[in-house]
């Protein structure tokens, strides 16, 4: 397969930023990279829509608690809550991950401003790629919503892409198919293409074709001293006519138009260039069609047009894949407007037709319960190194407030000193290590998933920044959970606490371990990619994280439930609640020795790019991977 630079280059028609793709056609398509100010409008509307999501949802808990009730699953107002709560989290994580993977790489605000998320092959995003690239958007949003990292990086990279993008190997894309140039007019049946002829070289009609396109926007001061310009050089081309030199440019570029969509090389032109000028004219027609059909397709989906009707848009699909490189070869490097229209709609075309499928059951049980523990034994080492960054802190500050409490309060918040210092009474009379309502279990179980796994997210992002701000979360946090333990041990009361900690402790101190491991895969990939270009292996290994964070994200699901409903129960003995924490462990060591039985790939250490989180089994997408190369413009 021919990489894309070497093909000829060709020069956009207009100020924008471009990237090449092959594709398994061998045919080169040009996409042109979204803007910041198309994808800022697209983030304002997705922002709105979010927004009017959680105030319905706002309201709703209201009323939830206004009638004491929640006769839509027959639960407790309770129960209602904790579920509004997690819906909320859904709505504010799930939104872009979800669209993103049902809509082929567009949410409601990019479908509206007509631009698309895709890989680097120019392929469709699975679900793992749309989790990398949104859940560092926790970066990229920095400082506090304004995006400056991420606007940052839009315009610092050759590609345009935010870091998010960067870790995930996607691309945000234009759509809009529409040409850059003026629709050609027919030519009348009366007038045959022989008795058609041009006067202006391919360069000429280029600037009185700029010329033209701006008339209507440009003063008229500045109108008429362009148009002189422009006669004093076409002089031969408009003859002895003494109109004014505006209204004779513009009928000079429509005969030099008709003549070129007539199939007329321009003046001066070689075979090359009557090649290309007989391709638009006996193309264009076909392609406006297809045009038609491929915005009813992108609209609706492949399956409105029927079955005949994919066997068709299929054959005309390889019919202008094939114009395209006929075109690009004619072109010879020239900026044709023509050349870019159709690569747009061939473009377009190839997203559809190499689609993914969606994410079905089958897929996601796979990946969480296959690929998942396989990931998280191929990665011990840096799990091992959060866990180390993590335990190692707590077992140092936990000693040092053990035996010097005055350190408790340089540590720990006022609230836990507190509650530590509440403690000492709750032992004496037998209660529990917090009060355990429990009509509001199902909320505190809630809550706590919520907070837990948001904080893994912000661990995991943190990768991106080398690993510097996850090894800050992994070692505050230790010295947080250390220096607890170590004051309720000061005051003896070190077991109120365990039998707190025992039932889910295990699940989510490992998943915190595991969140910090697939944090460090995203910041060896950065610093550390071996014989790998830096690019792949930083796209690699944030496929490889996001099978952790999915791991994570279960365990932390089901310590979140057992903190909630289990762990606050006052009347357990600490047997039994160390019975749990047993139990959970067995249970996880059973569950990361899943996915043993795998079939081995073919290709032992490769990476499949469809893998995670998408059934793509046979799937075209699995064919062949596009060559990418990028370039500026002007």
């Amino acid at each position: 397969m021919r990489a894309a630079s070497d093909f000829p280059r060709v020069t956009a028609p207009s100020f924008e930023q471009t990237v090449d793709v092959e594709t398994p056609e061998l045919v080169v398509l040009t996409y042109s990279v979204a803007g910041i100010g198309s994808r800022a409008l697209a983030a304002i509307t997705d922002l709105v829509i979010v927004l009017v999501a959680f105030l319905l949802i706002g309201i709703a808990s209201l009323a939830l608690r206004l009638t004491r009730g929640f006769v839509y699953v027959g639960a407790s107002s309770s129960w209602g809550t904790a579920l509004l709560v997690l819906a909320q989290f859904a709505l504010l994580w799930g939104y872009y991950v979800l669209f993103e993977g049902l809509m082929d790489g567009q949410t409601p605000g990019k479908r509206l401003h007509r631009i698309r998320v895709v890989r680097e092959g120019g392929y469709s995003v699975t679900f793992g790629v749309s989790a990398v690239r949104n859940l560092l958007r926790i970066v990229d949003m920095q400082p506090f919503l304004f995006y400056l990292v991420g606007m940052t990086s839009v315009l610092l990279t050759k590609r345009g892409r935010r870091l998010g993008d960067i870790v995930a190997g996607t691309l945000v894309v234009r759509e809009d198919v529409r040409r850059t140039g003026s629709e050609p007019a027919a030519v009348p049946a009366t007038q045959a293409p022989q008795a058609l002829q041009t006067q202006l070289s391919e360069d000429e009609y280029t600037v009185l074709a700029r010329f033209v396109e701006r008339w209507p926007a440009l003063e008229a001061q500045r109108r008429t001293a362009l148009a002189q310009q422009l006669a004093q050089r076409f002089g031969a081309a408009l003859g002895d006519d003494v109109r004014a030199p505006g209204p004779r440019l513009l009928e000079l570029y429509e005969r030099e138009r008709r003549a070129r969509a007539g199939g007329v090389a321009s003046r001066g032109e070689t075979g090359a260039g009557r090649e290309r000028q007989a391709l638009i004219a006996a193309g264009s027609p076909r392609w406006s069609a297809f045009a038609t059909k491929l915005a009813l397709a992108q609209k609706k989906g492949l399956k409105s047009l029927g079955e005949q009707g994919v066997r068709e848009f299929v054959a005309e699909y390889r019919a202008l894949s094939a114009d395209l490189a006929r075109l690009r070869t004619a072109a010879g490097g020239r900026a044709v407007d023509e050349l870019f229209y159709l690569g747009r709609l061939v473009a377009g075309a190839h997203n559809l037709l190499y689609r993914d499928r969606g994410m079905a059951l089958r897929a996601a049980v796979r990946f969480l319960f296959t690929e998942g523990p396989r990931e998280v034994r191929r990665s011990a080492a840096p799990i091992a190194l959060a866990a180390l960054l993590l335990f190692g802190p707590a077992a140092i500050a936990g000693v040092a407030v053990a035996r010097h409490p005055a350190l408790a309060p340089k540590l720990l918040p006022p609230m836990m000193i507190e509650r530590a210092e509440d403690g000492v009474r709750r032992a004496r009379t037998g209660e529990g290590y917090i009060d355990d309502p429990q009509l509001l279990r199902p909320v505190m179980a809630s809550s706590i998933i919520a907070n837990n796994v948001q904080v893994t997210f912000g661990a995991f992002a943190g990768g991106v920044t080398a690993g510097l701000v996850t090894v800050y979360m992994l070692v505050m946090n230790g010295v947080s959970i250390g220096s607890a333990m170590g004051l309720y041990v000061n005051k003896g009361i070190a077991r109120l606490l365990v039998a707190f900690v025992a039932p889910h402790g295990v699940l989510e101190l490992f998943a915190i371990c595991v969140a910090g491991g697939a944090a460090f895969l995203v910041a060896a990939g950065m610093l550390l990619p071996g014989d790998r270009p830096r690019r792949r292996a930083l796209v690699e290994n944030g496929r490889r994280a996001i099978r952790l964070i999915g791991v994570s994200t279960l365990l932390l699901l089901v310590a979140g439930t057992i903190e909630g409903l289990i762990s606050p129960i006052e009347w357990w003995p600490i047997e039994g609640k160390l019975a749990v924490s047993g139990t959970t462990l067995v249970l996880l060591v059973t569950y990361l020795r899943g996915g043993r039985t795998a079939r081995p790939s073919q290709n032992p250490g490769s990476e499949s790019p469809d893998s995670d989180l998408v059934a793509g089994d046979g799937h075209p997408s699995a064919l062949a991977l596009g060559t990418v190369t990028a370039r500026r413009v002007s």
